[in-house]
């Protein structure tokens, strides 16, 4: 490869990175560039620092909490607070865990694929009712959650479901801001000339769905499918009605036992709720590069 040709690809390349790049007008000035720093400074402070002090009270006893600073280790009591867990838990903390886990992957695998599958009818097909559903997706998204539990308690009671992990992973997949997303995301990111195509050529419906919709709307389903993890992870209410066999709790509601004890040991509690979110930041590491193309896929038009 000669120099010159060297020269050029480079210029193109410069040239290239340049039409990318805002105008300098729409830059911010230094102290514009200043002011967004701090900001998401102050921003990254406020949501590490209680991480942060969850840690360090994880490693202390009740004494060294309420006499030493919050924001430093004092005497190390990890060991002992762990102990304390288990003992406490009667060996069932990991199982809690697990329990979480199970019932937020089961219901955001099945909220997500329902939620698309309704979201991508609703945004793609005419039917008698479209107007109607719509409604009933918008109004269950103004409902608090905590409103319709008692209801779902005597449904799911009436069933014999209560005291199953069905009564838990049922509830949590019936998501109305998941189908909510679903049609905002296939509107846009599925284009209908490309279902048209796929007709001509004599694929069925089902097909399409699983073969072409599924692909287009794979960043969104992660978006869902996490929205509906951390709902059903944090849930405690639903739960708190439906399960009363110790085998079945959640960690929520296991932590809860621990901590309306007449004097419970606050640094197992601590230890115990920093075990139990170990899960949920492995699960955000792993997919957030699908979790910020999802919500830039339902943010941006056209």
């Amino acid at each position: 490869m000669s120099i010159s040709t060297v020269i050029a690809a480079s210029k193109r390349r410069a040239r290239e990175s340049a039409a990318e790049r805002p105008p300098t007008s729409a830059l911010p000035g230094p102290v514009g560039r200043m002011i967004g720093i701090a900001v998401l400074i102050v921003a990254t402070l406020y949501f590490v620092a209680p991480v942060f002090w969850l840690m360090i009270a994880s490693t202390k006893s009740n004494r060294d909490l309420t006499s030493t600073f919050g924001f430093w280790f004092a005497e190390w009591n990890l060991s002992a607070n762990y102990e304390s867990l288990m003992a406490w838990t009667q060996g069932m903390f990991w199982q809690w865990v697990g329990n979480s886990i199970f019932y937020s992957l089961s219901a955001g695998m099945i909220g997500t694929l329902f939620a698309v599958m309704a979201g991508y009818a609703i945004a793609k097909f005419a039917f008698p009712g479209k107007t109607v559903a719509i409604g009933v997706i918008m109004a269950g998204l103004l409902l608090p959650v905590a409103l319709l539990t008692v209801p779902l308690y005597l449904e799911f009671h009436a069933l014999g479901l209560v005291d199953t992990p069905w009564a838990i992973i049922i509830p949590s997949a019936v998501s109305p801001f998941g189908v909510f997303l679903g049609i905002v995301y296939a509107q846009d990111a599925v284009p209908t000339e490309l279902l048209e195509a796929a007709r001509i050529d004599g694929a069925g419906e089902v097909r399409i769905f699983f073969t072409i919709v599924l692909r287009l709307l794979a960043p969104a389903m992660v978006t869902i499918f996490l929205f509906i993890f951390v709902a059903t992870w944090n849930n405690f209410l639903l739960p708190l009605l439906m399960v009363s066999t110790p085998e079945l709790k959640p960690v929520t509601l296991g932590l809860f036992g621990m901590i309306s004890y007449f004097s419970p040991d606050k640094g197992a509690v601590m230890l115990g709720a920093l075990l139990g979110v170990i899960p949920l930041i492995i699960l955000f590491f792993s997919l957030q590069r699908f979790l910020r193309s999802g919500l830039a896929a339902g943010a941006v038009k056209g």
